[in-house]
């Protein structure tokens, strides 16, 4: 329970990634605020599960992350409920992909906005308080994308690249007062949208699932196997430990291998 008496937002956490994160934080006891979207009862279901398996309290909060006054709002909701934000994992992201001479500019403007200003502003309203109580711990999910590069993906690489620069500024800023700073570039994670994706190709190639599933994550990841959110659950709750109180500004993989090749 090293977490306890901590308060934690999660952004994009009613699914994937940022749920799997959300269940690890409040496994090692920290308070959380819940942020995504999704259906009314179901996300209550999901605040009350979580508080009720953690023995924690939880919140949820619909903030638009494209919108930088609901940023703030969200940062001052977890004050409001939970007197502090001790940990801030930027999470919530989205994809589109195609060409760059054919790229619509609202999507690279909406991709941009949520995956890489969403960050900045995020971090901008919860440190201060971090400072004034001498730690904090703030995660960026960033990509292998913030590492390398992938075709059609020209708006996410640059966001990804954007959050681990910003990492590493936000860092050296906050460097000796108790804060650290740190990003975590998974490659491929079984999610519910890579499900789509997987079912879709095994549907159009006439595959097993399994397959297709191997077939996916091969092209890129040297173990064959996919990162799952459990995993980097863990990871982050790593980086909020006393362990890792001399981490700060890293960017670190876990991709399989990817990143490796």
């Amino acid at each position: 329970m090293l977490l306890k008496g901590k308060a934690a937002i999660v952004t994009g956490s009613t699914s994937g990634i940022g749920l799997g994160i959300a269940r690890a934080l409040a496994g090692a006891g920290a308070d959380l605020v819940l942020n995504g979207f999704g259906e009314r009862d179901a996300i209550e279901d999901l605040r009350r599960s979580i508080a009720s398996e953690f023995g924690v309290r939880a919140t949820h909060h619909g903030a638009d992350l494209s919108k930088p006054d609901e940023i703030a709002a969200l940062v001052a909701h977890a004050e409001a409920e939970f007197g502090r934000v001790d940990v801030l994992v930027n999470n919530a992201g989205i994809q589109h992909v195609a060409p760059v001479e054919e790229f619509p500019v609202e999507r690279w403007d909406a991709v941009i906005a949520i995956n890489l200003s969403a960050v900045f502003h995020g971090i901008h309203h919860a440190l201060p308080g971090m400072r004034q109580r001498g730690w904090g711990r703030i995660v960026n999910i960033a990509s292998v994308h913030g590492m390398v590069g992938s075709v059609n993906k020209t708006a996410y690489v640059a966001a990804k690249h954007g959050v681990v620069g910003l990492t590493k500024v936000v860092a050296l800023e906050t460097a000796g007062s108790g804060v650290t700073c740190n990003a975590i570039c998974p490659g491929w994670v079984l999610t519910p949208l890579v499900q789509k994706q997987i079912d879709a190709l095994a549907l159009s190639k006439g595959i097993s699932v399994e397959e297709a599933g191997r077939l996916l994550v091969g092209e890129k990841q040297p173990s064959k196997s996919f990162v799952t959110p459990a995993q980097l659950g863990e990871l982050a709750v790593f980086l909020c430990s006393g362990a890792a109180d001399q981490m700060t500004g890293s960017a670190v993989t876990m991709d399989g291998g990817w990143t490796s090749q």
